[in-house]
């Protein structure tokens, strides 16, 4: 009953969460014999995908300031968040697609809430976005100049907090007092290409999804840097993308959590995932060799796979 509002925040300035330690879920994935359970990536996944629905779900006041670097994980703890708030400082991507993963920490169900096409987009495409992205794809609320940040925090802790939904009033009431502008951000790519992003993704099949992103010749750099990194992600996460969102659209934040959780866990058992983490941040190659070079060889039964509980009981039954 003490607890007015929380807040999450980082240390330091240049990055607000960068995402889980994938180097230990490396070391888990090469120390499990085939056909055995993975321990440690079930509570690791477990524990990660319980703070995230409690983030969603939690009923007072709970600000994330999300500055600099939000991938990954990190873009899981803001989006929970209610009130969600960027800077122009703010980078914001899920670049699991480079490593064999996938869009996982509710990704399923905010990408696939996003306006149009643009979350398959993003999920295949690992497009870094800006804070005025952000708030134009709903994934933050408002951009504040981070250097307000200390004026923000001072004014929080001089109200008198009343209870109930009047605190998030409060907590809205000095957000807006600081906030930027529409016209004082900077240009939002994402809405910049919106038309161009929507004609490529429609499309029934991921395979004519994939070809008519990866044929796009531009001289943009947002959008050819996009298209470089979905020739060379993983066929796997591809198919991940493209399923989990499908499936999400149907479910409660609830039931995406326990879906997730499913797919990260089976994620650390097939071999893509250990193999991209190895090539990006092991021996930092950057030659991953992933089981499928191209979405369309990827068959049907191998995606299925990682939609079957590795474990007899889901330890997320009871979220």
């Amino acid at each position: 009953d003490a607890i007015a509002m929380v807040v999450l925040d980082a240390e330091g300035d240049k990055a607000f969460c960068a995402g889980g330690d994938i180097v230990k879920l490396y070391q888990s994935m090469t120390e499990t014999p085939d056909g055995e359970r993975n321990t440690y990536a079930e509570d690791f996944f477990g524990r990660e995908y319980r703070l995230d629905y409690l983030l969603h779900t939690y009923g007072k006041p709970l600000l994330c300031w999300g500055h600099g670097i939000v991938m990954g994980g990190g873009l899981g703890l803001l989006s929970g968040c209610s009130h969600r708030v960027v800077t122009e400082q703010s980078r914001i991507a899920m670049p699991e697609i480079t490593m064999g993963l996938f869009p996982d920490v509710g990704g399923s169900w905010f990408l696939a809430r996003m306006p149009g096409r643009t979350g398959l987009f993003l999920g295949l495409t690992v497009a870094n976005i800006n804070c005025h992205d952000a708030v134009f794809l709903g994934l933050a609320d408002r951009v504040l100049p981070h250097d307000s940040k200390d004026k923000v925090m001072a004014a929080l802790a001089q109200i008198n907090w009343p209870g109930g939904q009047e605190d998030h009033v409060a907590l809205s009431s000095v957000l807006r007092q600081h906030h930027l502008a529409m016209e004082d951000l900077p240009a939002s790519p994402v809405r910049e290409h919106y038309d161009l992003i929507n004609t490529l993704c429609d499309a029934d099949t991921l395979p004519l999804v994939v070809d008519r992103i990866t044929a796009l010749d531009s001289d943009d750099k947002w959008l050819s840097r996009a298209v470089s990194t979905l020739k060379k992600g993983c066929a796997q996460t591809a198919w991940l993308v493209w399923e989990c969102q499908r499936r999400a659209r149907q479910k409660s934040v609830r039931e995406v959590f326990q879906m997730e959780w499913m797919v990260a866990v089976q994620c650390a058992l097939h071999p893509d995932f250990r193999e991209g983490v190895r090539a990006l941040l092991i021996d930092k190659d950057g030659e991953p060799d992933f089981a499928f070079q191209d979405p369309g060889l990827v068959p049907p039964d191998y995606v299925n796979e990682f939609f079957v509980c590795p474990t007899e009981q889901h330890p997320l039954e009871d979220l």
